[in-house]
């Protein structure tokens, strides 16, 4: 096995923002489709799934992944939505600070999974949806998600 990378929160932050002007179904197809290929190019085994205004408009899953997946890759989108950053960051964020987000009595652990693997989509400083990725070690996770945003920002 990789090694598996290391993110600190300045790590995170450095990172860009996914922050457009608009994005709408068939942007998220093509995030989606670019997904696939960072995927396909690591030898991942991983879900993807593109939420827009909570519409699931495009999921897939590639090899062994399944049904099991899907708590994940809802739980990390919940994170990345309500916080408005990339679940791994929150996680880091709370880590850093000597406060698990697993130990926080103001969410539903059910349903909020501060594992890394989604990434915000901002319009107008506002959260429209996620892009998230679930299947591997969760900095795997998010290293393939932010690769298919950058990918899906330089072809833009």
């Amino acid at each position: 096995m990789t090694d598996l990378p290391v993110y600190t929160v300045a790590d995170l932050e450095a990172e860009p923002r996914f922050e457009v002007d608009a994005f709408a179904n068939d942007d998220a197809v093509a995030l989606g489709l670019f997904g696939i290929e960072v995927i396909r190019e690591r030898g991942l085994d991983l879900a993807v799934r593109v939420v827009l205004r909570g519409d699931a408009v495009f999921v897939a899953k590639l090899g062994s992944t399944g049904p099991g997946n899907d708590p994940w890759l809802a739980g990390k989108a919940a994170v990345a939505e309500r916080f408005g950053e990339p679940s791994l960051l929150v996680r880091r964020r709370h880590e850093e600070a000597g406060t698990p987000f697993d130990e926080r009595d103001d969410v539903d652990h059910d349903v909020f999974r501060a594992h890394g693997g989604s990434v915000p989509i901002l319009v107008d400083g506002e959260v429209v949806g996620t892009i998230t990725m679930s299947g591997e070690p969760d900095v795997l996770d998010h290293a393939a998600s932010a690769e298919a945003v950058r990918h899906y920002l330089a072809a833009r």
